[in-house]
């Protein structure tokens, strides 16, 4: 880097504060430019100009463009809203199903379900979720056979043997 004082400093994925914004308006005000303002509250100057670009609101019937941080605040909260995880439980209940009936049934694990499934050709890698989000379902409390399931825990009693010189441990897995 050619210059000694840089006040730049790379937050990748940190949001801007309301802050933060409120010096976007501010320094806007006094005449500074988007490149020094992300110089001063330590982002990329895309970020300011594309925040400038969202929270800019029109006055005075359209004659006057100002950036104001309410809204950009309000915006960013809005489009905050949205964010959340999106669970495929829906789309994928006839799979889950498949589950709940080899499991009870038949005593078979979430994991020999989804391989059994895959092998067999009753589903497709697609119309499936993997083990860990079975188990992940578990921990939610959203899936009967993952809350049963669960008590299968791996107790930390290593075995050891070796394979081409290389000490390898097994794990005894003991259902409770």
């Amino acid at each position: 880097m050619d210059q000694v004082h840089s006040t730049t400093e790379h937050r990748k994925g940190k949001h801007l504060s309301f802050e933060e914004r409120v010096v976007i308006q501010t320094r806007l005000k006094d005449g500074w430019t988007p490149n020094r303002i992300a110089g001063e509250i330590g982002c990329a100057p895309n970020t300011v100009r594309n925040e400038i670009k969202r929270s800019t609101v029109i006055l005075y019937r359209g004659n006057i463009f100002r950036y104001k941080a309410k809204v950009g605040q309000a915006a960013y909260e809005k489009n905050r809203e949205a964010c959340c995880r999106h669970y495929d439980l829906l789309e994928k209940s006839a799979f889950i199903s498949y589950v709940e009936e080899h499991f009870f049934e038949d005593g078979w694990s979430p994991d020999v379900c989804a391989h059994r499934a895959l092998k067999d050709g009753t589903f497709t890698r697609e119309q499936i979720v993997c083990t860990k989000t079975l188990y992940g379902y578990a921990d939610l409390g959203i899936d009967i056979v993952a809350q049963t399931s669960y008590h299968i825990s791996v107790v930390a009693q290593p075995s050891y043997h070796v394979s081409g010189g290389v000490h390898n441990a097994l794990y005894n897995v003991i259902i409770i």
